[in-house]
C-alpha cells in the first residue's frame, strides 16, 4: 500500500492531540501544552526534516506559533484543528454505522476520506446519524467535551493496584494497536479490575484474568471508579 502524503489537516490533528492530552502533563501555554516538533513527526511517522518543513508552512499561514522551538496552535489553528477532529469522528461513525466497516477500519478510512467531505456534507452526516456523542473508539465528537473529560481520565498503565476502572477511550494513532484492542475485547465500556501495575498490567477483564502489556495499557484511557483501601 502506498504511503499517503500528510496534509495540513493531518498536522493540525496531530498538534491538537499533543496540545490536549489525557490527564495533567506539565505546564500549559495559552490553554494548551506545547510539545516538541519531534513528537509531531513521531505521531505521523515522518522524518524530522519533513515535519519541520510542514510546520514552517503552518507558521507562515498563521496556524501555529512557536513557544521556543515547540509549536503551539494559534486561535485560528485551534479552531481549524477542532473542526478537523470533529469531522473525523463523525465520518468514523458513518463508516461503522452505515457502511459496515469495523471500528478499527473506520479510523484509517476516515483519515483518507476527510478532505473529500465539505463542512456542509459532514453536518448532514451528523444529522442523519442522530447527532452522535462519540466516535467508535470512545472519543467525544465535541472537542470541548473531550478537553473537559481529559482531566477525568488516566492511562490504564498509571492506575494504582486495587483499582476498579472502566475503559472510556482507545488510542487511535497506532493502527496495529487499535486492531489489537478490538481483537482482544478491550473496548469502551469494558470493566477492568487492576491487580498489579507498573510495566505490564495484571488485571481481571470482565471477570477473566489477563495481562495487558505496557504499550496497550498506555493506549487505554480509563475512568477510575473505586480503589481498594
Amino acid at each position: 500500500m502506498a504511503t499517503r502524503n500528510h496534509t495540513v489537516d493531518d498536522y493540525l490533528e496531530a498538534l491538537y492531540f499533543l496540545a490536549f492530552p489525557v490527564g495533567e502533563y506539565g505546564p500549559m501555554v495559552d490553554g494548551q501544552r506545547p510539545a516538541p516538533a519531534a513528537r509531531v513527526a513521531e505521531m505521523l511517522g515522518v522524518s524530522a526534516p519533513t515535519a519541520s518543513g510542514m510546520l514552517k508552512r503552518l507558521e507562515a499561514e498563521g496556524l501555529i506559533e512557536r513557544d521556543g522551538r515547540r509549536p503551539l496552535l494559534t486561535p485560528e489553528g485551534r479552531t481549524r484543528a477542532e473542526t478537523v477532529v470533529r469531522h473525523h469522528r463523525i465520518i468514523e461513525r458513518f463508516l461503522t454505522d452505515f457502511m459496515g466497516y469495523t471500528p478499527a477500519e473506520s479510523h484509517v478510512h476516515a483519515d483518507a476520506m476527510g478532505e473529500a467531505f465539505t463542512d456542509e456534507m459532514v453536518e448532514r452526516l451528523a444529522e442523519k446519524l442522530g447527532g452522535p456523542d462519540r466516535c467508535p473508539h470512545g472519543w467525544p465528537v465535541d472537542p470541548s467535551h473531550e478537553q473537559a473529560e481529559n482531566l477525568e481520565l488516566v492511562a490504564l498503565a498509571d492506575v494504582a493496584p486495587g483499582s476498579s476502572v472502566v475503559i472510556v477511550r482507545l488510542a487511535e494513532h497506532d493502527g496495529d494497536l487499535l486492531h489489537r484492542f478490538y481483537d482482544e475485547g478491550l473496548v469502551p465500556g469494558t470493566r477492568v479490575e487492576v491487580e498489579r501495575a507498573g510495566g505490564d498490567v495484571s488485571a481481571s477483564v470482565d471477570g477473566a484474568a489477563r495481562v495487558i502489556d505496557e504499550p496497550a495499557a498506555r493506549g487505554l484511557f480509563v475512568r477510575v471508579e473505586a480503589t481498594a483501601p
